[in-house]
């Protein structure tokens, strides 16, 4: 099994009601690819940090194999998502990828 960890950060010039939203549609964007692509066994975003926390979000995932986290990066829902939801918005993201 593999972990795939992304923390991002909303690009600063965004108004708290703009980051809710995006925050909102990242969420529902990510979490809808559950049961849609082989080898993702869970899929959460997190979207409440603390006040401790200097990242907006966070994508926390389980895959099957590091050869079933590349089907996911290429998968044409995940990219749509990510070209739609997540891209466009972020002006920080951060990925740790590790076998559990």
């Amino acid at each position: 099994m593999l972990r795939h960890v992304i923390l991002w950060k909303i690009k600063e010039e965004k108004s708290e009601a703009e980051k809710k939203e995006i925050r909102e549609g990242v969420k529902k964007g990510l979490e809808g690819l559950a049961d849609k692509i082989p080898g993702l066994v869970e899929i959460k975003v997190h979207t409440e940090g603390l006040s401790t926390s200097n990242a907006d979000l966070m994508l926390d995932s389980l895959f099957e194999s590091e050869e079933a986290l590349e089907v996911y990066a290429k998968h044409p829902e995940h990219v749509a998502v990510a070209n739609n939801n997540v891209r466009p918005y972020m002006e920080v993201r951060m990925c740790m990828d590790y076998i559990v």
